[in-house]
Parts: structure tokens; sequence; C-alpha cells
């Protein structure tokens, strides 16, 4: 049994399509899906990455420390809670 290993993104849908084999039409073949390894081992955070929230006061100049920033609207956004 001859393999052949191809690397696919699912379309809308759950459709994969696949053009280009060396078969013919009538030839008997068969399908095995598998998720690829390296999307197995994405972290579950890599949504929030790409989402652009990480990083997105990294231009800005009027805040100096994005860190204490951060902290500082935690602690409001905490003492609001509180009132």
């Amino acid at each position: 049994m001859q393999a052949i290993r191809l690397h696919k993104k699912v379309d809308k849908n759950g459709m994969v399509s696949i053009a280009g084999l060396p078969y013919h039409k009538g030839d008997n073949v068969e399908i095995i899906v598998l998720l690829n390894e390296s999307e197995m081992q994405k972290p579950k955070h890599r949504s929030l990455l790409d989402t652009g929230i990480i990083g997105m006061w990294k231009d800005r100049t009027d805040i100096a420390d994005s860190s204490t920033f951060a902290s500082q609207l935690r602690e409001q956004a905490q003492s609001r809670r509180r009132s």
C-alpha cells in the first residue's frame, strides 16, 4: 500500500479539498484524516495572541510603563466593584 501525506486546512463547514492525486477515475482509495500534531500542541491561549490585545499599548507615547498602567487600571476596576 502506498501512502501520500498531504497537509490541508479545513475549509468552511468541515470541508477539505484534495486535488492532484496520482490516481484515476474509478480507483478505490482509503482516506484517513488526522489532526496535525503541531495543531494539537498549540497552546490554548493562542487565540488570545491573535486578537491583538497583547501588545496593544506598545506604541502609546502617553504610557511610560504599560505594566504599571495595567495595574492601575485593575485597581480602579476593583475599587469600582466594591463601591
